[in-house]
């Protein structure tokens, strides 16, 4: 009988599996325990501990920083074949935690941008090991179930950080990033004591310098293919869409939906639930519904994954797409609670429906001896995705949708009045509730805008991506007669 893990079961993984399994749940843990909070912690009340800046200020923080965690991953994957995955890994754990722990600690826009991209180059050294780890601990019989094994440990890990760090700030800011660092200390003792190093595939009479160059000659290589190039720019839209969900819906949703509608439904019909979501205000906070992405891919990934398979990678990306913009663009055109739950869920079938789908492609289109080069190369898109989706976020945001300049420019056009007048102010002085300042400054400015823009540029994407895919099977068939 064969002793060897190629019957993919649970118990035929090697012991790194697991450990890489786990290094990255706590990692995810600690990521997205900040990363889900982190729009409204940039921009909220200084009264509330948060930093008080602007949208713009916002934007540029998280989306130039996080491009940079993108695009690292090329040049820290090859230097871990280098240099060891062990020991890369734990100067990671090392940078990680203490980054984290100093992000809580620093208010200036500069510093929170110096210590946030600390962070990224942490990030960027875990995450391409992580990844090779688990692709060298598994083999072809097997591989399918462990990649689906590890996404749903990121996701595990995206909904408890989240849910422990919104629990966590409203008791006090700092906790948050105490977490997320104590996540990584974990992490650090987990690979001191379990991990083992995989076989590497990097040459060590190569310096460090001719490492780096390699690796952009390789990207430089890729993207030479221009059907290839012309399928991430592609990409780059879809992704600039879909980050929108993380650096505006959480603001949004804190400065335009009543939750309360919400968690009053839940504390009538699950009152467990109700008490383990809401808050002692008796609201539910912006991080914890944005994290139902997760819970949605956790719980229908499998599902939609059979559904999607029947379909071709082009086919299945454009339908997800679509239906993934039309969520996002659903929960910008809403303070109805109800339906931002309902359009998270559209928007997380579309997600489950296009991402996976993306690597299924790009394995089919490489040369079969690129393909690992090809492979890599998916971060450009991502990263790009981020930089631009900074700026809306920002700008873009800020004049449209943020709540803060909609209500200093209807005192200054509906009231005539001038100067820094906060909203607590004005509804003492005016008798006024909440509700309806709300709806007030919805129909003088209709922030809703920002999601047509959205909707706009998604469909735009996918359309491009239709067409791209016209082409490419029409010069297919061409090819083959």
């Amino acid at each position: 009988m064969n002793k060897n893990k190629s019957d993919g079961s649970f118990l035929r993984f090697p012991r790194v599996f697991w450990t890489a399994n786990t290094l990255e749940l706590f990692e995810r843990w600690a990521y997205y325990g900040i990363f889900n909070l982190l729009a409204l912690y940039l921009t909220g009340t200084t009264e509330s501990g948060a930093l008080g800046f602007t949208q713009v200020q916002k934007g540029l923080i998280m989306g130039i920083v996080n491009a940079i965690l993108y695009f690292l991953p090329i040049i820290t994957g090859a230097i871990a074949d280098k240099l060891g995955y062990k020991k890369v890994l734990i100067t990671a754990f090392l940078v990680l935690s203490s980054g984290y722990y100093l992000m809580g600690k620093v208010s200036s826009f500069p510093a929170v941008f110096i210590t946030f991209f600390y962070v990224a180059i942490g990030a960027a050294m875990f995450k391409p090991i992580i990844s090779a780890t688990v692709a060298k601990s598994t083999n072809e019989k097997n591989a399918s179930l462990g990649f689906g094994i590890f996404y749903m440990m990121v996701n595990i890990g995206g909904l408890l950080g989240p849910y422990m760090g919104s629990e966590l700030r409203e008791i006090n800011w700092d906790l948050v990033f105490i977490m997320s660092s104590s996540a990584i200390l974990v992490n650090l003792v987990l690979c001191l004591l379990f991990y083992k190093e995989p076989g590497r595939d990097g040459n060590k009479k190569e310096g460090i310098g001719k490492i780096i160059k390699n690796s952009f000659s390789n990207l430089i290589y890729a993207l030479s293919d221009f059907r290839f190039l012309l399928f991430l720019l592609i990409l780059t839209g879809a992704w600039t869409v879909y980050w929108q969900y993380f650096y505006s819906l959480p603001v949004f949703i804190d400065q335009w939906n009543d939750t309360s509608l919400l968690y009053r439904y839940l504390l009538e019909h699950t009152p467990g639930i109700a008490h383990s979501v809401g808050t002692a205000n008796g609201i539910i906070n912006a991080e914890k519904i944005i994290t139902l992405d997760a819970f949605f891919i956790v719980a229908f990934q499998i599902l939609i994954s059979t559904i999607v398979k029947r379909f071709k990678p082009l086919s299945a990306m454009i339908g997800g797409m679509l239906v993934n913009t039309i969520g996002l663009y659903l929960s910008f055109t809403t303070q109805n609670p109800f339906i931002l739950v309902l359009s998270i869920f559209i928007f997380g079938i579309g997600e489950m429906s296009y991402s996976p789908k993306i690597l299924e492609y790009i394995g089919s289109i490489a040369p079969k001896d690129k393909a690992a080069l090809y492979m890599g190369t998916q971060f450009v898109p991502i990263a790009f995705g981020n930089f631009i989706g900074g700026f809306i976020s920002g700008g873009l945001y800020q004049n449209l949708a943020d709540k803060k300049t909609i209500f200093a420019r209807y005192l200054l056009e509906e009231k005539g009045i001038s100067g820094d007048m906060k909203f607590d102010q004005y509804l003492s002085l005016t008798g006024m509730k909440a509700s309806e300042l709300n709806n007030i400054l919805w129909n003088f400015s209709h922030p809703e805008k920002f999601g047509m823009i959205l909707l706009v540029m998604g469909i735009a994407t996918a359309v491009i991506l239709g067409i791209y895919n016209f082409f490419t099977q029409h010069n297919k068939r061409k090819g083959a007669e």
